[in-house]
C-alpha cells in the first residue's frame, strides 16, 4: 500500500497555524525580554544609588560632583572631581572609557557593564546621569532654582527617600540631568526606556521604576512636533520636579 503524503492544503494549514501562534506569542516574548532588560537596569541604579551612599558616608557626608566636566559652575575646586567625565565624541569608545575610569565613582562601581543600560545603542558607555540637583551645574538662572537648594551634603535631605538621584537617561548629555523648578516644562529630554518609562536611584540608595502617566509626556519624549516641553498640569512633571528639587517653585496648575 503506498504511503500518502501530506496535501498542498495540509501543508497551507500547519504554516498558517504556526504563523498564528508566532503572532500571538511574539509580543509577548519581547515583553519578558523588555522586563529583563529593565530589570537589569534597575538593579545597576541601584547599585550606582548605593554606591552614592557609600561615597558621602566616606567622605564627610559630601556627595559626589554630578557634574562630567571640570569647572562647571558651580565647581571650581580641583579637588571635587567629577562622578565621570564625558566625551562627546561617540566614535572615540577608548576615551569615553577612560573617563569613566577617572571619574571619582569609579572605586566603587568598577565594572563598565554596569554604566550602561543593556537597551543601550551601538557606541554608548555610559547611560546615567545624576540630577543637577545633587551637586550639579548651577549657573542656569533659567531653571529657577535658588543655589541654597542644591544639595552638597547628604546630611542635608530630610526626605532621602523620596529625593532622585541617578535617572536611566539613555543617550546621555554633556552635564547633569535636569527638569525646570520654577515652571511646569521639561528642561533636559524626558528619559523613556523601558515601556514608556524609566529607571531612577534615590538618595536612601533604593531604585524604582516610574512609568509616565501623562500622554503628553511619552509623544514629546518621541518627538512629537506638536508639543511643546512646557505642559500646564503634567502630573509627571510635579512628580519629578518634587523628587528632584524637593519642592516646587511655583503653583501647579491643573487640568
Amino acid at each position: 500500500m503506498a504511503r500518502r503524503g501530506f496535501t498542498l492544503i495540509e501543508l497551507l494549514v500547519v504554516v498558517a497555524i504556526i504563523a498564528v501562534l508566532m503572532a500571538v506569542l511574539m509580543p509577548a516574548m519581547q515583553r519578558a525580554r523588555e522586563q529583563g532588560k529593565r530589570a537589569v537596569c534597575l538593579s545597576n541604579v541601584k547599585q550606582f544609588g548605593v554606591s552614592w551612599v557609600l561615597y558621602a558616608d566616606e567622605n564627610d557626608q559630601k556627595i559626589v560632583n554630578a557634574c562630567t566636566y571640570e569647572d562647571t559652575e558651580g565647581h571650581v575646586d580641583k579637588q571635587e572631581p567629577c562622578w565621570l567625565y564625558f566625551h562627546n565624541d561617540w566614535t572615540d569608545t577608548p576615551r569615553r572609557i577612560d573617563g569613566i575610569k577617572r571619574g571619582a565613582m569609579w572605586p566603587y562601581v568598577n565594572q563598565l557593564k554596569i554604566y550602561k543600560c543593556p537597551t543601550g545603542i551601538r557606541g554608548e558607555v555610559n547611560t546615567y546621569a545624576i540630577v543637577d540637583a545633587m551637586n550639579g551645574a548651577m549657573g542656569s538662572t533659567a531653571i529657577g532654582a535658588p543655589k541654597e537648594i542644591y544639595i552638597k551634603r547628604r546630611s542635608q535631605i530630610k526626605r532621602p527617600g523620596e529625593r532622585l538621584v541617578y535617572v536611566d537617561e539613555g543617550k546621555t548629555s554633556v552635564q547633569s540631568w535636569t527638569i525646570y523648578y520654577n515652571q511646569e516644562s521639561w528642561w533636559d529630554g524626558v528619559p523613556v526606556r523601558h515601556g514608556e518609562g524609566t529607571n531612577f536611584s534615590f538618595a536612601d540608595g533604593h531604585a524604582e521604576y516610574w512609568k509616565w502617566e501623562d500622554p503628553r509626556t511619552i509623544k514629546f519624549a518621541h518627538g512629537d512636533s506638536g508639543l511643546t516641553a512646557a505642559q500646564a498640569g503634567n502630573p509627571d512633571i510635579h512628580r519629578v520636579q518634587r523628587a528632584a528639587w524637593g519642592s516646587l517653585g511655583y503653583t501647579p496648575s491643573t487640568q
